[in-house]
């Protein structure tokens, strides 16, 4: 497909097919990285816009969420990706809006410890704005909107974005841009 063509088979809302697994920076005592689990919910709009909510969940069954996170975003285009033909490299900036919702008890209790300065008390069920604010869990700064660097793929009906790496790093650099496509999203 080209780029437009993409762009348009695109258009709608995409939902994970099953809570997926990810590695995260944190570490189990044995020195391996402890997974996390999430559900995506992801909307495409005309002018690049999307909307992308992250259901965080401690199990694989995604039954104990931990955390909802929020983006409303921009897509910047960036190219051809190798990892398949009709794949396109993407920058994706939250930079319109950008909350985290604490649905665990005790994640509320770290958030509290890790990210206070600046915010009302965390609670559970109640979404505080992360937006151009300093937030340590996810390394921003006053100022500073969250951004990926990512990549698209579409086949059939299946919309892929790209697999973290098995280090746990983020999009957070070109360098870091994925080469392997994650468990796809289905349209609703």
């Amino acid at each position: 497909m080209s780029l437009e063509q993409t762009k348009e088979a695109l258009l709608g809302d995409w939902v994970s097919i099953a809570p997926e697994i990810r590695p995260s920076l944190t570490k189990n005592f044995d020195g391996t990285l402890k997974p996390f689990y999430l559900a995506r919910d992801f909307k495409y709009m005309e002018g690049d816009r999307f909307e992308l909510t992250i259901l965080n969940s401690v199990d694989p069954h995604g039954k104990v969420p931990v955390a909802r996170i929020y983006r409303r975003s921009h897509i910047k285009w960036q190219g051809a990706h190798p990892i398949a033909e009709g794949a396109q490299k993407v920058d994706s900036f939250a930079d319109e809006d950008h909350q985290v919702t604490p649905l665990a008890r005790s994640f509320a209790v770290a958030l509290n410890l890790v990210a206070a300065s600046g915010y009302a008390r965390w609670e559970v069920d109640t979404a505080q704005k992360i937006f151009r604010k300093s937030f340590a869990p996810f390394g921003l700064t006053e100022s500073s909107n969250f951004m990926e660097y990512d990549l698209v793929y579409l086949h059939r009906d299946l919309l892929f974005w790209g697999a973290r790496s098995i280090d746990g790093r983020g999009f957070d650099a070109e360098a870091n841009r994925p080469t392997n496509l994650q468990i796809p999203l289905v349209r609703t």
